[in-house]
């Protein structure tokens, strides 16, 4: 009883870090945005997602390194799932959001290019070191460009009247701390209950893990959209697919192949099955977003609710029941 007091306690100082790092991550990537003359889209392809990017980052790194494929796999597509359904959709659905130009030509393609590679290099169940290595170049490849696009941009905002760095910097710094510190709380201890539960390496990575490290974009998209920063929002998101499947996946799979046929219990084909899913989600996703430019409260919905399909059907195959 004592070990379940103190996880809920570390779950709920866990979800605190969340939302305040969020609060302050987001007011310190604008101000420098604005500071700097560089659009808030391109902020949030790079640092905003980079930063709640690191809690998917710390898992897959690790379970790769302890053999954990099925777990270091299905991570990243929970969480790009969860982002593109629950992120999006949830702040759709508080709020309609208008997406750029720019993410419909450029960013959005370019995220359902990379998790169609990823699907062609694990056909075969396994991501070789060069297949990983193919999409880390692709990530650095991607920020070199979006950095090109910043510096030729010009944002209309005018700099804020009073902009202290030293604040700033705290911001950011103290903001993405805190937001790894509670993606890590949140999800070590609703881990520890999930697999008592019976649950597979695979499942925990689609649901705890995915959910877990996905709550930092949940937070800092949500409270960007509620700021008026929609390209903060949905560059967040994009931003993080993009980097959860080239890096972080890159990383992983250099430091040491991810073999999904090891373990015997099915995980190359989840996987591949996973796989398709989320490059399905993805194409349906980008059409809502072509409609009118825009997320309305219907597509928020909606996509909340193939997300709920989605959880019901891995939980089922999970246990058998389908």
């Amino acid at each position: 009883m004592g070990k379940i007091i103190l996880e809920i306690i570390l779950l709920i100082f866990g979800f605190a870090c969340l939302i305040k790092g969020a609060d302050f991550f987001v007011d310190g990537a604008a101000s420098l945005a604005k500071k700097l003359k560089i659009p808030s889209l391109i902020v949030g392809l790079t640092i905003v997602a980079m930063g709640t990017s690191a809690p998917e980052l710390a898992v897959s790194i690790s379970s790769a390194m302890k053999g954990s494929n099925g777990l270091a796999v299905s991570n990243v597509i929970g969480s790009n799932m969860f982002n593109i359904l629950v992120v999006l959709g949830v702040c759709a659905a508080i709020m309609p959001i208008a997406v750029s130009g720019d993410a419909l030509k450029r960013d959005f393609p370019i995220s359902i290019g990379a998790a169609a590679l990823f699907f062609l290099f694990i056909l075969n169940g396994v991501l070789e070191r060069w297949e990983a290595a193919v999409l880390f170049a692709l990530i650095v490849g991607y920020m070199i460009m979006t950095v090109i696009i910043a510096k030729r941009s010009e944002c209309e905002e005018e700099a804020p009247a009073k902009f202290n760095p030293l604040i700033c910097a705290l911001c950011l710094i103290g903001g993405a701390a805190a937001i790894v510190v509670g993606g890590n709380l949140v999800v070590d201890n609703a881990k520890d209950i999930a697999l008592s539960a019976g649950m597979s390496d695979t499942l925990v990575g689609l649901t705890i893990c995915a959910v877990g490290t996905s709550l930092p974009e949940l937070v800092t998209s949500v409270t960007a959209s509620k700021k008026g920063e929609n390209d903060m929002a949905v560059g967040n998101v994009v931003g993080s697919n993009i980097f959860n499947i080239l890096c972080i996946l890159g990383i992983s799979g250099m430091i040491k192949p991810i073999d999904l046929t090891i373990a015997g219990d099915g995980s190359d084909v989840n996987a591949l099955i996973d796989g398709g899913i989320l490059i399905a989600v993805c194409i349906v996703s980008f059409i809502m977003c072509l409609k009118g430019k825009s997320l309305s409260r219907r597509d928020g919905v909606i996509m909340v609710l193939i997300y709920l399909a989605y959880m019901a059907y891995i939980i089922a195959r999970n246990y058998a029941l389908i």
